[in-house]
């Protein structure tokens, strides 16, 4: 193989399909470019292309397809569920083999994440670890986030409806919406409808601002994530302090 051409290994970071199939023969001596090609075509894996057009296959997208082949050939899982289990993994959440062999639809999930904890007051320092925690967590989609909550439709409707409840733009809802949904459910208990809410998301939108506001014009010690997390776990114990406050008066 000369150097310089499109197949040489490591190429702008890449694997030629070649040094893929070399690699996963050991455990799937059945795979062949073509079988490659296709799950691409079904666009279960999407590698790079050169501007030759020669397919450069990251090392995630070689785990990708061990996880592909060995669906089909362990747990003889369709393409449809396995496109539904790479979904869900896209999106940070987890997929475990239901007793048939198949995972649970994105949409009927078992294993909801994360689980609801919700509590009121919430914690500084909970708040503070969970604003550290690397970016690109679990995304649920809406009846994720009802099953995991327990939340019916009319009152998740709500809570979109007063912006308690936001979505990405790509439809989907953060980990913490489940906390707020669990919240909303709760105090809906005591009487307190989400139109009666929209307060809160009212005082967290401009608390929001502030942060943001002291970030850009003020340096401190610290990372932006540490900063953040310091100052939202400080705005949570004032806000918890001046309503244990004013209960007590």
């Amino acid at each position: 193989m000369t150097a310089g051409h499109p197949d040489r290994p490591g190429m702008r970071g890449g694997l030629t399909i070649g040094h893929v199939l070399e690699q996963l023969r050991d455990d799937f001596p059945d795979v062949t470019s073509s079988k490659v090609r296709f799950l691409e075509a079904q666009g279960l894996v999407t590698p790079e292309r050169t501007p030759a057009g020669y397919r450069l296959f990251r090392a995630e997208d070689v785990e990708r397809l061990r996880y592909i082949l060995t669906a089909q050939r362990d747990r003889y899982w369709p393409l449809k569920v396995i496109r539904e289990a790479l979904e869900a993994l896209d999106r940070g959440l987890p997929v475990r083999a239901a007793d048939s062999g198949r995972p649970p639809p994105s949409t009927r999930t078992s294993d909801p994440v994360p689980a609801p904890t919700a509590d009121l007051p919430a914690d500084p320092e909970r708040v503070r670890a969970t604003a550290l925690q690397p970016r690109g967590r679990a995304r649920l989609t809406g009846p994720e986030l009802r099953q995991a909550s327990g939340i019916d439709k009319p009152l998740f409707s709500a809570l979109e409806s007063f912006g308690l409840l936001r979505a990405d733009a790509t439809g989907h809802f953060a980990a913490e919406a489940v906390e707020i949904a669990v919240a909303a459910k709760r105090l809906a208990e005591h009487g307190l409808e989400p139109r009666h809410l929209r307060p809160f998301r009212n005082a967290a939108d401009r608390e929001i601002g502030l942060v943001d506001q002291v970030l850009a014009t003020r340096r401190g010690n610290g990372s932006r994530d540490e900063r953040t997390a310091e100052i939202l776990s400080a705005c949570i114990a004032l806000h918890t302090a001046l309503v244990r406050t004013g209960l007590a008066r």
